[in-house]
């Protein structure tokens, strides 16, 4: 006798079309973004790098999560912002090795340790662009608080 399990299997899909030279537009979700390289490399500069929307990936998955998780623990922050700093290689293809996420939280007497607990579970449980990610390039974090 054999168990197998089944995963219910949601499917993201893109359609990213080509507007001349270098140029792409997708449309993601009723929002339109412009993707294009910059003049040097045949483009226009009208747009993001596709590589650099990793780190925006992983930057808005974590931070949601750590938002919603300080909401549930009632933890008011002030302001917060989410940096990433990708080390990439210098040959071809050049690609992401490391990743390293900055958390900067501001606000009155926040909880350390709850701060850690939310990026915590952010990394371990929910952020799913973290999981894929940490499969290919090391992925570090650290927690700034100012008052």
């Amino acid at each position: 006798m054999s168990i197998h399990f089944y995963y219910k299997v949601m499917k993201h899909i893109v359609d990213t079309a080509w507007k001349g030279k270098m140029k792409f537009e997708v449309n993601i979700d009723g929002h339109s973004l412009v993707l294009d390289a910059e003049t040097e490399a045949g483009g226009e500069d009208s747009g993001p790098r596709p590589k650099k929307l990793m780190l925006v990936a992983l930057a808005g998955c974590t931070g949601m999560d750590v938002v919603s998780l300080l909401k549930k623990m009632h933890v008011n922050i002030e302001d917060f912002n989410v940096i990433i700093e990708g080390d990439l290689t210098e040959e071809h293809p050049k690609h992401y090795t490391r990743m390293h996420i900055i958390y900067k939280f501001k606000g009155k007497k926040l909880d350390p340790d709850k701060l850690m607990k939310a990026v915590e579970m952010s990394q371990d449980r929910y952020c799913g662009v973290s999981a894929t990610l940490n499969k290919a390039v090391e992925l570090t974090y650290e927690i700034q608080i100012e008052e």
